[in-house]
C-alpha cells in the first residue's frame, strides 16, 4: 500500500497564496483560480487524526468531480478540471460562511441529538416517535456555521440572516439550489441501489451568481445506505449498514474520543488505516459503479504535473 500523502508544499507560476485545510490544501494562482489537493489526511468531530489514509485523497476527488459535472445543469460550480486523481483545478469564489446540510433520515449528529430528547434542529421541528435512521417525512435543511477552527456550530436560518451571515434572498437560492442538488444526488444514489441520507453543500459567489464550492456527495460530506436492505434492518431494529466515514466516528466514540477538551485521540494501528482506506475505496466503486484504480502520486512527481498541466490549459 502507497504511502499517505498528508502535506504538500508546492510553489507553483503565478501562485499567489496558500490555504491548509482539514483534508485540502489550496493553492491560490493569480485572483480568480485555485488548485485544490485532496489529501490522505483524516478528520472528525472537527480534529484531523494523526495518521493519513492512503487513497482517501484520490476517492474524494474523483468523486466530487464526477459529481459536480454531473450537477451543472442545476448550479454553476467551481470545478474547471481534475487532471490527476487528487487534484483540481477550478475557480476562486467568495464563500458564505455557512454550510447547508440536507437531511433526508435521522441518522448521525441529527439522531444523537433526537435520542438525547431535542425536538427542534437548527430551528426545524421534528416529529415525535422517529427512530434512529427513520426516513423522515421529507428532506430538511441544518445549517452549520464555517469554521475556519475549531468546531462548526448549528444555526437557525433565521438566526443565519438576523447576524448578516446571507442575506433572506442569498439563502433562499442556497435552500433552493440544495434540496435540488440533494434530490438529483438521491436519484444517481438509487442508480446504484444506495440511499444518498444526509450530505452537505458550500457555496459561494463568483461575478455576482451563485456558485456552488468544494466537493459534494463524497464519504467525507455525505451518508449512504443500503437500499434494499434498508427496510429489512430498519424493521428489525438493527443498524443499517453504511456508506460514509460513519463507522470512524463510531471507532473514536468506542475508544472514548468525540473531539471535547481533555480527550485523547486513540492509537491507529496500521490494521485499521488499511481497513479505513478499502472502506473508501469500496464507497467510491459503489457510489460510482466505476472500478477504482490507484495511483502512487509522491508530491514531488504531483508539482511537475501540475506545473506542466497548468502551461496547456486555458484559465480565462
Amino acid at each position: 500500500m502507497a504511502m499517505p500523502l498528508t502535506e504538500t508544499h508546492f510553489n507553483f507560476p503565478g501562485q499567489t497564496g496558500f490555504y491548509k485545510g482539514k483534508v485540502r490544501d489550496v493553492y491560490h494562482l493569480n485572483s480568480d483560480i485555485l488548485i485544490m489537493i485532496a489529501s490522505d489526511r483524516i478528520s472528525a468531530f472537527d480534529v484531523v487524526l494523526p495518521k493519513g489514509i492512503p487513497y482517501k485523497g484520490q476517492v474524494l476527488n474523483q468523486l466530487a468531480a464526477y459529481f459536480l459535472n454531473a450537477v451543472r445543469d442545476i448550479v454553476p460550480n467551481w470545478l474547471i478540471d481534475s487532471p490527476l486523481p487528487n487534484v483540481s483545478i477550478g475557480y476562486r469564489c467568495e464563500p458564505y460562511k455557512v454550510e447547508m446540510v440536507v437531511r433526508g433520515y435521522l441518522a448521525g449528529h441529527a439522531a444523537r441529538l433526537y435520542n438525547s430528547g431535542i425536538r427542534t434542529i437548527c430551528g426545524v421541528p421534528l416529529p415525535e416517535g422517529l427512530k434512529e435512521n427513520d426516513r423522515l417525512p421529507y428532506p430538511i435543511i441544518t445549517p452549520t456555521t464555517k469554521a475556519a477552527v475549531g468546531h462548526d456550530e448549528d444555526i437557525s436560518k433565521s438566526d443565519i440572516i438576523s447576524q448578516g451571515l446571507v442575506s433572506a434572498h442569498e439563502y433562499a437560492q442556497m435552500e433552493a439550489c440544495s434540496l435540488k442538488l440533494f434530490e438529483r444526488g438521491q436519484q444517481m444514489a438509487l442508480k446504484q441501489d444506495l440511499i444518498l441520507v444526509d450530505t452537505k453543500y458550500e457555496f459561494g459567489r463568483r461575478q455576482n451568481s451563485l456558485y456552488l464550492m468544494d466537493e459534494i456527495h463524497t464519504p467525507d460530506s455525505s451518508r449512504y445506505f443500503y437500499a434494499k436492505e434498508y427496510e429489512s434492518l430498519q424493521s428489525q431494529g438493527l443498524p443499517q449498514r453504511q456508506l460514509s466515514k460513519e463507522f470512524v466516528r463510531q471507532w473514536l466514540i468506542q475508544n472514548g474520543f468525540q473531539g471535547k477538551t481533555g480527550q485523547q485521540i486513540p492509537d491507529m494501528s496500521e490494521a485499521w488505516i488499511q481497513e479505513i482506506s478499502s472502506r473508501y475505496i469500496e464507497l467510491f466503486e459503489a457510489v460510482s459503479g466505476l472500478r477504482f484504480i490507484p495511483e502512487n502520486l509522491t508530491a514531488e512527481i504531483l508539482e511537475l504535473k501540475i506545473t506542466d498541466r497548468l502551461k496547456n490549459l486555458s484559465l480565462n
